[in-house]
């Protein structure tokens, strides 16, 4: 099968539907000689029977694959994340030399990338943990790509990236975000931030239907405006697009057919892990993932549901309304954004990357699934100010919420008062009344522990740390914090 040997400037290994539409971008752009290797052959003479014209170095045995690599020999793993990874990257590596590069385009988990740069660095390897974001589509046509790696790495694998990836502005989504696990960790939290978008979507789109009143069809319209203005986004018009499509076999709309329990893929709970660790607050992100796990409990649905003798009689949607949920889907997805921003902020200092935050927002304009036209006021916040304590603290970000308030506020209790759960919009908005409170019960809580656990506090007028003998003449007394 093998077309020429030691002739491929880059390599793809894993020709699921992934795989081979990375394999078919990279070979549509000028100057890339693409080897291709999957682990059973069928896949891979498929992909050059239906693509005779992409000029395919093909290998059936991962020797051949090898042998087919120029130097520095580059490969992208594109296989199921865990143990089939780790297979492959072994058989790469055993065969591979000093300052080759192996590429893993999976959604792997950021831990495990810094584990395997580790130790193939101690090989004398490159590895690059690259998030890919876009789907599908975005593989084939251009994505958005979030590698991480050594600079040594990236001097090859940056331009040969940049041909493949989606171009926003007129410059290509891509950029070297940072060392070892930087580039798939900051993925997870693109991955985490869609959630976030998607579950605001989804009670924009209920409010609307319940209290609103519109009908599918009338939805789908409402988006379809939205997605004229500053709500420009994929995940948008695609809402417009999944709410027109009739189910062929019944005429309704497919949305009321499709079985109300959300699934996942794990990011966005390793998201929410990893800012509980980190000590970042992702309530908006967390809150989705944990709508997600409601939606498919169908048992527990149904045994709250026999319980239940009557339930709140919907609100007048009032005049507005629309605009209403508009606006408190803006000022929503501004949180969620911020607290993604936040998480990658505590990211980098825990795990010592160099992150341009602006950068990151610039990459996310095109080819990934949360691009949308607002990424642009990110990045010139970024550009503005690096050093932004929140994203909330921006102009820009804190007039639009400011402007959205009072309507974000009269969705929040209107979902409140009509029994319509909006978990993402109710977060939000407490985690933004959090941030805007001068003074929080957290002094309650932090009395609390000191009492049945010693763990001492601080107090407004004096500094020190201190602890109050609770069972015994409740004096105070100055101590070291505690360590529990």
């Amino acid at each position: 099968m093998s077309q020429s040997r030691s002739s491929a400037n880059i390599g793809v290994v894993g020709l699921a539907v992934m795989g081979s539409n990375l394999a078919r971008n990279l070979a549509s752009r000028e100057g890339n000689t693409v080897a291709v290797y999957n682990r059973s052959p069928e896949r891979t003479r498929t992909l050059l029977a239906d693509h005779p014209d992409a000029g395919f170095v093909a290998s059936e045995s991962i020797d051949d694959f090898v042998a087919s690599l120029a130097k520095p020999r580059t490969a992208i793993v594109m296989v199921q994340a865990g143990k089939g990874t780790d297979a492959v990257i072994e058989q790469l590596a055993e065969r591979f030399e000093a300052g080759d590069i192996i590429v893993d385009g999976g959604n792997a988990n950021f831990h495990d990338t810094i584990r395997r740069e580790r130790e193939l660095r101690e090989r004398g390897l490159n590895f690059v943990g690259a998030g890919i974001s876009g789907g599908e589509e975005g593989a084939l046509k251009g994505p958005s790509i979030m590698p991480g790696g050594s600079a040594e790495a990236y001097a090859t694998l940056g331009p040969i990236l940049a041909s493949i990836a989606a171009i926003a502005e007129g410059e290509p989504c891509v950029t070297h975000v940072g060392t070892d696990g930087a580039g798939h960790f900051v993925k997870m939290i693109h991955n985490g931030i869609e959630y976030a978008d998607m579950q605001l979507i989804a009670e924009s789109y209920d409010l609307l239907r319940r209290v609103g009143g519109h009908d599918v069809d009338a939805v789908a319209e409402v988006f379809a405006a939205w997605n004229e203005g500053d709500l420009e986004s994929y995940l948008i018009e695609i809402t417009a697009e999944v709410l027109r499509q009739k189910d062929a076999e019944t005429g309704k709309p497919l949305v009321d057919v499709i079985t109300d329990q959300a699934g996942s893929k794990g990011t966005g709970v390793w998201t929410v892990q990893n800012a509980v660790g980190l000590g970042v607050p992702v309530g908006g992100i967390a809150e989705a993932v944990f709508a997600r796990a409601v939606s498919s409990k169908p048992e527990q649905r149904a045994a709250v549901q026999a319980t239940i003798e009557s339930r709140p009689q919907v609100q007048p949607a009032g005049d507005g309304f629309e605009d209403d949920v508009r606006a408190a889907l803006y000022a929503s997805k501004v949180v969620a954004y911020a607290q993604g921003f936040d998480a990658i902020i505590a990211g980098a200092q825990e795990y010592g990357w160099r992150i341009d935050l602006g950068s990151i927002a610039k990459i996310w304009r095109g080819g990934c699934i949360i691009r949308a036209r607002f990424l642009n006021r990110i990045v010139e916040a970024y550009a503005q100010n690096p050093e932004l304590a929140t994203l909330l603290e921006d102009p820009y970000f804190a007039a639009a919420v400011r402007d959205g308030e009072a309507a974000w506020r009269r969705i929040v209790a209107t979902a409140a008062l009509s029994g319509i759960p909006a978990p993402g919009f109710s977060s939000a908005l407490a985690y933004y009344d959090s941030l805007a409170s001068e003074r929080l019960p957290a002094a309650l809580v932090q009395g609390q522990r000191d009492f049945f656990g010693a763990h001492t506090y601080k107090r407004v007028d004096k500094e020190g740390t201190f602890h109050t003998l609770w069972s015994g003449d409740r004096s105070e007394i100055v101590t070291e914090p505690s360590t529990h």
